[in-house]
């Protein structure tokens, strides 16, 4: 890296993390040098070279600006977030929840990317750490050769997990005669395609979901599946009834031809803002392909679906961040090293995201010789931190944003109302959140 100046950054991979580190450093003059081995060479998900690419889902989670998610995007917009400029220009129709379309997505992102005159997009893969500030953000399908060099300063406690990928359908192929639209409880009204079961439907789909054939991953002995995005079959086998009161649960979608509940609805959301593919909600899955054909086609809508993409695992590398990470996002083995996105030990879009602005701010701190300003360990990006250096290690697994992760507030600590305790927590986080942007931008 001879041709990096000391006064410049280097950050490696161009997803979401690395896509935002770059974009609020550069936002704050820092020259930016974001390596992308993509489209030279892919990953076993990705298929464009596309910087914030998305893998898994379409769906950034709840808009809700009192649920946790809400909470975390309304952070991200407060700062001034590249990836939530690109998500609200790629909306599409998803009742409470911000979904994208994926394409307009990550080409929104790319093009910023590529039109700031502080950043230079290097199209190249770096196979290992460099001996310069740095931000590594490759995600969690980073190459051999940099898990190697990565694992060569953090040790032995390099820990992974697997992460499936749900199918999506051809719209068009959808039975609209055994569907209905309608967003749980009507709230954004009829963006999800339902496809309600009778209980003896969802028998027979249950018994061909639990009978079918699944790719093993190797090494299959240390197989970690990551709870939020538990294959379908796997959710099966903890019970008949599981799935029902998971993403195929009936509650609040009222089959309006009937008037009656459904014994279990599977729910489909669009993918594009074409509205012409739609993903199956919840049904991340491992089964073989032509087992995905024959189980799904078994929902009551799918008989003659058009499967634009099946499911599928992969594996998703993180680091043990306790052992590992300090509270700004740095190595404690390196300090001229920071880490973002889901590789520190954080789960889903937004969460990488998250991680990817806090890094971003506290290198171009690093650079101009000034110290990081904490994060409010009240706000959602500092309840993320907080999960992140100081679970017991262990016991140390990924997590998405959540409640849970929050202390609580003095104001809200004798409040037995959830609802009337969360607003506080948001409140709290919002003005202490604003308080250090004041600080950092």
């Amino acid at each position: 890296m001879s041709d990096s100046s000391p006064d410049s950054l280097i950050i490696i991979g161009g997803g979401l993390a690395g896509s935002e580190a770059a974009w609020q450093a550069a936002s704050r003059g820092i020259a930016v040098r974001l390596y992308e081995m993509r489209p030279n060479k892919l990953t076993e998900a990705h298929h464009t070279g596309l910087m914030g690419e998305l893998v898994c889902s379409n769906s950034l989670r709840s808009n809700d600006p009192q649920s946790a998610p809400g909470l975390l995007k309304r952070e991200l917009s407060m700062g001034g977030s590249l990836i939530m400029e690109a998500a609200e220009a790629a909306t599409v129709p998803a009742g409470s929840a911000l979904a994208v379309d994926r394409m307009v997505f990550a080409e929104f992102i790319s093009q910023r990317l590529e039109a700031h005159p502080n950043i230079t997009v290097i199209r190249e893969e770096m196979t290992e750490l460099p001996g310069q500030l740095a931000v590594l953000a490759t995600g969690p399908l980073t190459s051999e050769a940099m898990s190697k060099s990565l694992s060569d300063i953090v040790g032995s406690d390099y820990l992974y997990f697997y992460d499936a990928i749900a199918p999506i359908v051809d719209a068009a192929s959808i039975d609209d005669a055994k569907v209905y639209r309608m967003s749980r409880y009507g709230k954004g009204g009829d963006d999800y395609v339902n496809c309600p079961m009778t209980k003896e439907e969802y028998e027979r789909f249950y018994a061909a979901l639990t009978t079918a054939d699944s790719l093993t991953p190797r090494n299959f002995e240390e197989n970690r599946v990551f709870e939020g995005c538990m294959p379908i079959e796997m959710m099966a086998v903890r019970g008949v009834d599981t799935p029902r009161f998971g993403p195929m649960k009936p509650v609040g979608l009222r089959d309006p031809r009937t008037g009656r509940d459904s014994y279990a609805v599977v729910q489909l959301r669009a993918e594009n803002r074409e509205l012409t593919a739609y993903n199956l909600v919840g049904f991340q899955t491992r089964l073989k392909w032509p087992e995905q054909k024959k189980v799904f086609s078994l929902i009551p809508g799918l008989e003659k679906a058009e499967f634009l993409r099946y499911g599928s695992l992969h594996r998703n590398t993180f680091i043990n961040a306790p052992l590992s990470l300090n509270r700004d996002l740095s190595l404690k083995a390196r300090k001229d090293l920071f880490v973002a996105g889901q590789i520190t030990g954080v789960e889903g879009y937004i969460e990488s995201t998250a991680m990817g602005l806090i890094a971003g701010i506290n290198a171009a701190s690093r650079i101009r010789g000034q110290q990081p300003v904490p994060v409010p360990s009240v706000s959602a990006h500092g309840a993320l931190i907080g999960h992140l250096v100081e679970t017991e290690n262990k016991h140390f697994q990924p997590s998405n944003i959540n409640f849970g992760l929050f202390p609580v507030p003095a104001a809200a600590a004798q409040i037995r109302d959830k609802k009337a305790r969360r607003a506080i927590i948001v409140e709290q986080a919002l003005k202490d959140w604003e308080q250090y942007l004041e600080h950092v931008l």
